[in-house]
């Protein structure tokens, strides 16, 4: 298991590697200046420039086509790329084109509020879909499972945008039950910890925090929970409508258990491998495609703050904002590789 999970630690660096690639070249290919973007389209030329040269963004992506045809290689050194693997293997995030504030400062308040509504949103997604799934399952062809398929695919379907409107609209404009934006009312006061706002406020007991929190994630977590919970319950109910047609359940239920034991202790356990693969992927999605629900709520998450870099060509926030994503999402898939062992004693890693 050890040698496993090293090989597998060896196997994320080329992986790294590959994607710090792509997100440089595609933020790159897009069109727009980021000079032009802080000056203004009708910027004098000049200034364009002498915002490009101290940005850098005056040097080659990887080599000056004169310098190749000359075969000099040393402007390679100094092309954009390796300066910005350079600032990487330092543990250097850059500085926003625009705020000029270091990227990893601010990603340390973005990215928690990013992962506090996802966590949360595939929480209440494993709470509803994994029994959803497994009494649909039991009850084959049952009214029941024809209601919970039927929802599962307008839970599928369902638009994220269309829902958190209308989320908005009935609980925030109509009922004044909820807040339809940020993390926390106004006036309240939360001494951060780790700024997971939920965890913050109990770990120093702010109990008016917490439920003023607790509040502002109702609707988003909702919203984002909806595709992975139908996602969930549809792979559940099939995972174990394939494990109760094995010999060993009619065997079970043969000897005269119960129906739950037989479900929950046998079936269950067997069907949980694809279940938990989903899940996997699942929460890299969320962590990394809450963007529409951040932008809804104005969460103050990496979702919409890489979006908005993107519209601003914000160089450093979207290679830094999209490398971290990357580098959780392979480790959530090494965990799911990992947990597969303790799921099923079959599986060896060798």
């Amino acid at each position: 298991m050890i040698r496993y999970i090293f090989r597998r630690f060896i196997s994320l660096i080329p992986t790294l590697l590959g994607v710090t690639f792509i997100i440089f070249m595609f933020q790159r290919l897009i069109p727009g200046d980021p000079a032009v973007a802080m000056l203004g389209e009708h910027a004098a030329q000049e200034n364009v420039e002498r915002i490009r040269e101290q940005l850098g963004l005056n040097r080659p992506l990887f080599l000056d086509k004169e310098a190749l045809q000359q075969g000099n290689f040393e402007s390679f050194f100094d092309s954009q790329f390796i300066r910005y693997m350079d600032r990487l293997l330092h543990a250097d995030l850059g500085n926003s084109i625009h705020r000029r504030i270091p990227v990893a400062e601010t990603l340390k308040l973005r990215f928690p509020a990013t992962v506090e509504l996802s966590l949360l949103a595939m929480l209440v997604a494993i709470l509803i879909g994994i029994p959803v799934g497994i009494v649909s399952a039991a009850r084959r062809n049952s009214l029941m499972d024809s209601v919970t398929m039927v929802g599962s695919l307008v839970g599928v379907s369902m638009p994220i945008f269309w829902l958190g409107i209308m989320e908005i609209m009935l609980f925030s404009i109509y009922l004044h039950w909820l807040p339809a934006g940020a993390r926390l009312d106004t006036g309240v006061e939360l001494q951060t910890v780790t700024n997971l706002f939920l965890l913050d406020s109990i770990l120093t007991g702010n109990g008016e925090a917490f439920v003023s929190a607790l509040k502002h994630l109702i609707m988003p977590t909702l919203a984002l929970a909806t595709i992975p919970m139908a996602i969930i319950a549809r792979m559940t109910r099939s995972s174990m409508l394939d494990a109760l047609q094995e010999d060993y359940i009619r065997t079970a239920f043969a000897k005269g258990l119960q129906e739950r034991v037989v479900i929950f202790r046998h079936a269950l356990k067997n069907a949980m491998l694809p279940v938990i693969t989903i899940i996997g992927l699942q929460t890299g999605t969320l962590l990394a495609g809450a963007v529409l629900t951040e932008t809804i709520f104005s969460w103050p998450g990496i979702g919409k703050w890489i979006y908005d870099s993107i519209l601003g060509r914000d160089y450093p926030i979207v290679q830094g904002g999209t490398l971290l994503v990357a580098i959780v999402f392979v480790f959530i898939n090494l965990l799911v590789d990992v947990s597969y062992s303790f799921l099923d004693p079959r599986i060896h890693y060798e």
